[in-house]
């Protein structure tokens, strides 16, 4: 299993350069950041700092959208940093929440996020794609190697993620969620001929190292509010108890009213009062060491080939620390 690193774009971004150097010296083979141009800084200008500061760790975004940059600018971006640096970048996409939504703008629709992977890993590799029915390649490309992994958690996204991308992203670390997600995409990508052992299984959470779980709960309740975002969209397709969904996933949202941006990924955001802490539990990894490394060893199990870490939280030092220290070299085998 490999390890990754996620953060938001804060100022000063010399500060998260210097997180991805400490991530790479601790074992984290991925860093990760959030796109959301609004409220964070522009992750591929920080992006090539931290290429050119380090050796071999990958960045990537968790996620981008087809909606707020064109096509090919996010194509020529990935492509000209693996140009500059070699193949150390991953394209994380997805339908699109906070870059979208904080401007007034709704999520793209999965017929466009399809044509968007399409057009921005073909060109990003080297090819020659189709754009409103022009004919495009970027001439100065030669052998790309761009992953695409997308963020799933409903039944259609996640056949679309097996039959179309290089990697699956699950946005919680739940095994029962997991397993049956990961089945969902795995069957799709079987029934289209596809290869199980070139496709990624990354589950992305929060993780707290330490003993007081209640503070550890409180301090990343806002991952609960943040998939609720998107576990809302599911409710809205499929119903608060459709038969294709877990209620596991989806039942929490019941006290769900609203979602303010502007907290968006923070501890202590107010709009996350309704996620019980028995969500809290399962979505994260928290508590002693041990207790990380019994999940981690069942994600593993389960398929998982990465588990990224979300540190919004009091103590990311310490967690950084416990994880190069103990956890990573434990779990490099599984």
């Amino acid at each position: 299993m490999e390890f990754g690193l996620v953060v938001q774009t804060n100022p000063p971004a010399r500060m998260v350069v210097d997180l991805a150097r400490r991530a790479e010296a601790a074992g984290f083979t991925h860093f990760w950041t959030f796109d959301s141009c609004v409220l964070w800084e522009e992750p591929f200008v920080i992006f090539s700092q931290i290429l050119s500061a380090t050796k071999s760790i990958k960045v990537g975004t968790m996620v981008t959208n087809p909606l707020t940059r064109d096509w090919t600018v996010t194509a020529s971006l990935f492509a000209t940093l693996n140009e500059m640096y070699g193949p150390r970048t991953v394209c994380g996409i997805g339908r699109g929440d906070s870059a979208v939504r904080v401007t007034g703008g709704q999520p793209a629709s999965l017929s466009t996020l399809s044509e968007c992977m399409r057009v921005v890993k073909g060109l990003a590799d080297g090819e020659e794609v189709m754009i409103r029915d022009t004919r495009v390649k970027i001439p100065w490309v030669q052998e790309g190697n761009l992953g695409m992994w997308m963020g799933a958690y409903g039944p259609r996204a996640l056949d679309l993620a097996g039959r179309e991308a290089d990697g699956l992203i699950l946005q919680l670390a739940d095994p029962f969620v997991v397993e049956w997600a990961a089945r969902s995409a795995l069957d799709s990508l079987r029934a289209a001929g596809r290869n199980v052992q070139e496709f990624t299984i990354c589950a992305a959470a929060p993780a707290y190292v330490g003993d007081n779980l209640d503070h550890q709960r409180d301090q990343v309740r806002w991952f609960g509010g943040m998939v609720g975002n998107h576990v809302a969209d599911i409710v809205r397709r499929y119903g608060p108890e459709s038969e294709v969904v877990p209620t596991a996933l989806t039942a929490y949202i019941k006290g769900r009213k609203g979602y303010d941006y502007s907290h968006h990924g923070k501890a202590g955001n107010p709009d996350t009062e309704f996620v019980p802490d028995e969500i809290i539990d399962r979505f994260c990894l928290l508590g002693s060491v041990e207790r990380h490394e019994e999940r981690l060893r069942e994600l593993a199990r389960l398929g998982v080939n990465q588990f990224a870490l979300y540190l919004m939280h009091d103590d990311p030092e310490g967690t950084i620390e416990a994880y190069g220290r103990e956890i990573i070299p434990y779990m490099t085998s599984f």
